[in-house]
């Protein structure tokens, strides 16, 4: 069937050469592909072997992960719990800290309300002393401004010091003499008439002299000085000063140191006229003064009046004194016959005390020795019987005591 040649162009081709050469090329193309197949295979062996091995590494090296990522985990869980309880600490100590500056700063703001209360309070009070004290200058001012009033102060200051200073029986205000005139006060002296006390309160004219600018204005309020002390002086020399019935003094009660000194400062020529009209003005100081000598005065008085009772009194006095001296004899007496007593009892205990502790250490080569040249170191004790006890104690009672009290060498 393919016996024929093909033709192909000017070629001619043997159909049976033709199929040996499709054949050798199949073959050809068979072995080329069994090769490559071959060639695949080993390669993909290889491939699978490499994958295998790369497999098995990366799984060590999974594990190797896992066994670091398990530490890495088990690290993250141990320091967390140890950054969790140190935290708790800190906040711990920081709300322990911020509970102790809390506390502290409450205590620290109650004390300062405290003591800002109390300052306020002082203030407070300061203020109302403040308020008191304006008004008490106020009505002083207006006390000043009056002379009834300001007479009355000073009638009222030199009652007070007054009966301060002296008993009640002592001195009496506002009595009446026998011309009908009543003056401020009247201490009584024993065994002689009384003392006037007059208070006079000249304010105006040393206020004037006070405000004064000028020369003329100072010589205008001196003036007036002049004129209120020496008619105050001159009054109290008429009305009070009775022969016989008030001291041959009076006192003129200034109630002001200032104006006492400025008297003593200024107004020498006034000072001499009260002196002559035997009035002695005095300050407050002085009025003090003098009732502290009347006090001593009356004292005095009143020890003399009470001597003879003050005489009964040491006489008894000195009677209990001679029997508290005599009972302290007896009683110096008792304890030194004690003394004694407790002396000799003493030395009968040391040489108790001593015998015993002979007798403890086996001490009796004194007594041996003694007994010996006695000659009785030899013979030993006699035994006692309850028969020879009567006549121990006969002699006992037949041996002589000791005067000392001491234990005697047999007992």
């Amino acid at each position: 069937m393919f016996q024929e040649p093909i033709q192909i162009g000017g070629a001619v081709i043997d159909p049976a050469a033709a199929m040996l050469v499709l054949a050798a090329l199949g073959v050809l193309i068979l072995a080329v592909m069994l090769i490559i197949a071959i060639a695949n295979l080993a390669s993909r062996s290889r491939e699978t072997e490499n994958r295998t091995a790369d497999a098995s590494h990366l799984q060590a090296e999974l594990a190797k992960l896992e066994g670091r990522l398990q530490t890495v985990a088990e690290i993250t869980v141990t320091r967390q719990s140890e950054l969790g309880r140190a935290v708790n600490d800190r906040l711990d100590k920081v709300s322990h800290r911020l509970g102790q500056g809390l506390t502290e700063t409450s205590r620290k703001t109650n004390d300062s309300l405290s003591k800002l209360a109390e300052r306020l309070a002082v203030i407070d009070s300061a203020q109302k002393n403040i308020t008191e004290l304006s008004s008490n200058v106020v009505g002083l001012q207006e006390i000043l401004a009056n002379k009834q009033a300001r007479g009355a102060f000073g009638q009222g200051r030199m009652e007070a010091i007054i009966e301060d200073g002296l008993p009640k029986d002592a001195y009496s205000f506002q009595a009446t003499l026998s011309n009908a005139k009543r003056p401020d006060c009247l201490i009584k002296i024993p065994g002689a008439p009384p003392l006037v006390v007059d208070a006079k309160f000249p304010l105006e004219g040393f206020e004037a002299l006070r405000l004064a600018r000028d020369e003329a204005a100072k010589k205008s309020a001196n003036q007036q000085v002049r004129q209120h002390i020496s008619r105050h002086i001159d009054a109290i020399g008429e009305r009070y000063l009775l022969p016989g019935e008030t001291q041959d003094q009076a006192l003129m009660f200034v109630p002001s140191e200032s104006i006492y000194a400025d008297l003593h400062e200024h107004f020498a020529d006034l000072l001499q006229k009260a002196h002559r009209t035997r009035v002695v003005i005095v300050s407050p100081n002085m009025l003090m003064l003098a009732v502290h000598t009347m006090q001593a005065i009356l004292k005095d008085v009143r020890m003399r009046e009470q001597a003879g009772m003050i005489q009964r009194e040491v006489a008894h006095l000195i009677e209990d004194v001679g029997r508290l001296r005599e009972r302290v004899h007896d009683l110096q007496r008792h304890f030194g016959h004690a003394n004694q007593d407790i002396e000799r009892i003493l030395t009968s205990s040391e040489k108790i005390t001593n015998r015993g502790r002979r007798i403890e250490t086996l001490d009796f080569e004194g007594e041996v020795k003694a007994l010996a040249q006695k000659g009785e170191g030899a013979k030993p004790a006699p035994r006692r019987t309850r028969a020879a006890k009567p006549k121990t104690a006969a002699r006992a009672k037949a041996a002589p005591k000791n005067p000392q009290g001491e234990l005697l060498a047999g007992e």
